[in-house]
């Protein structure tokens, strides 16, 4: 079996932590068992580009129990974790190409290596694998079926590539499921964000001013888990409506270059580019610690800062000190890239059990409607977040009222008024 992994003898450790995160992923197993006896991939082919974890792990596994051949990769350089890799070649038989720290040559030999198995089926998490197919694999296009794509950032990449009339296949936006980006994108990204600065730094948040860029699903949970923790939060918007909510949440709203000047921590969640650059730099205070929780590291102006550099050591890992001409001293998290699965182990089981039970049952749709669809980007079908929504319920001991006859009657009249 081919496959590029750091080192087998992680397995062992990577088995055991897989199973760990698949006790907290009930509706995952629930669709697991259904797909054993359907065996709706039966002959197909799937390529991932997905975050190394556990929980991705489990959505691997259960792609394979449905009768695909699954292939997977890292979506981000920082984000693989190497004993998940080894354990799923040495006790799955789940090629992997993944090595975490690889250099972006790597990367992408990487991703490539997945095309080339012609698959049916793609998962993206960022846009790197369906747009390098695009790009460098064109006579693909017409093999497959269609795509899901996990992240805000990947969506906004593949919507302008519809737009543009340049996709090749119908994609599943599974970030815009509810029952995805409600809940993985505001408790996940909240609570793993604050876990990766956590680990990185073992600063207090109590009592400092935290600032966040981004008030979308996010950038509310980061927000959220920050002030849980007692610090003061400060939202920097674009967006009037987003910058009125957090107003109206109870938290600052400033420009960057106002928040600069006060930040101790700085997040990033915005899915734009150069959000915190040099003139934001400029007025920070010495010890200003500066984090990215978009996909992609290009949020923060990490060439600016380091021209602005006399020198620049890492202090500790995951925490780049960079001293600029006055003495004062700035650190950057992870390298700039996603401070909570490169710092730390990425969202709990229990959220990502609702965004990959998402993923696994949109495949099943693609394969069963794809003759259908057209070549844009699609909304997960209602009828899927719901499923997903009721079985996590379920999983949770949760009973909710059903609608009466009398009930439904009413809400689907217009006689009946005052």
């Amino acid at each position: 079996m081919e496959y590029h992994v750091k080192d087998l003898s992680l397995a062992e450790e990577g088995k055991n932590r897989i199973e760990w995160a698949e006790r907290d992923m009930p509706v995952l197993r629930s669709i697991r068992e259904m797909f054993s006896k359907e065996k709706p991939f039966k002959g197909l082919r799937i390529s991932a580009c997905l975050h190394v974890t556990t929980e991705t792990a489990n959505l691997m596994i259960t792609l394979k129990e449905g009768g695909a051949e699954v292939y997977l990769t890292a979506s981000n350089p920082l984000s693989t974790q190497d004993d998940v890799a080894s354990a799923l070649v040495k006790y799955y038989q789940i090629p992997v190409f993944a090595i975490k720290g690889e250099d972006r040559e790597t990367y992408y030999s990487h991703i490539r290596a997945v095309i080339e198995k012609e698959p049916h089926i793609v998962i993206d998490d960022g846009a790197d694998l369906i747009s390098t197919i695009h790009k460098e694999y064109p006579h693909l296009l017409g093999k497959i079926m269609g795509g899901m794509e996990e992240t805000t950032t990947g969506v906004i990449r593949l919507k302008a590539m519809a737009q543009k009339g340049v996709l090749g296949f119908p994609i599943i936006a599974v970030n815009d499921a509810y029952t995805k980006h409600m809940f993985d994108n505001r408790y996940g990204t909240g609570q793993s964000t604050i876990d990766g600065i956590l680990r990185a730094t073992n600063r207090l948040i109590a009592g400092s001013y935290f600032v966040v860029a981004g008030y979308g699903w996010c950038g509310k949970g980061v927000a959220q888990r920050a002030r849980g923790m007692g610090a003061t939060i400060i939202v920097t918007e674009v967006d009037p409506i987003k910058a009125l909510e957090a107003k109206m949440d109870g938290f600052l709203v400033m420009p960057m270059k106002e928040a600069a000047k006060l930040g101790d921590f700085f997040v990033t969640v915005t899915g734009n580019t150069s959000v915190i650059r040099g003139e934001h730099f400029e007025v920070m205070k010495d010890g200003a610690i500066i984090s990215n929780a978009g996909h992609f590291d290009v949020e923060i102006d990490k060439k600016a800062l380091e021209s602005m550099a006399v020198s620049k050591r890492e202090i500790r890992r995951f925490v780049e000190e960079y001293t600029l001409k006055d003495g004062k001293r700035i650190y950057l998290l992870a390298q700039g890239r996603l401070v909570n699965l490169a710092s730390a182990e990425g969202h709990p089981a229990s959220v990502m059990d609702m965004s990959f039970a998402n993923q696994a049952l949109s495949a099943k749709y693609i394969v069963k409607n794809y003759k259908n669809l057209e070549k844009k980007v699609y909304k997960v079908p209602d009828e899927i977040d719901r499923e997903v929504a009721v079985l996590k319920l379920k999983s949770m001991g949760v009973e909710i009222d059903q609608l009466t006859q009398e009930q439904i009657a009413y809400l689907s009249s217009w006689e009946i008024g005052t």
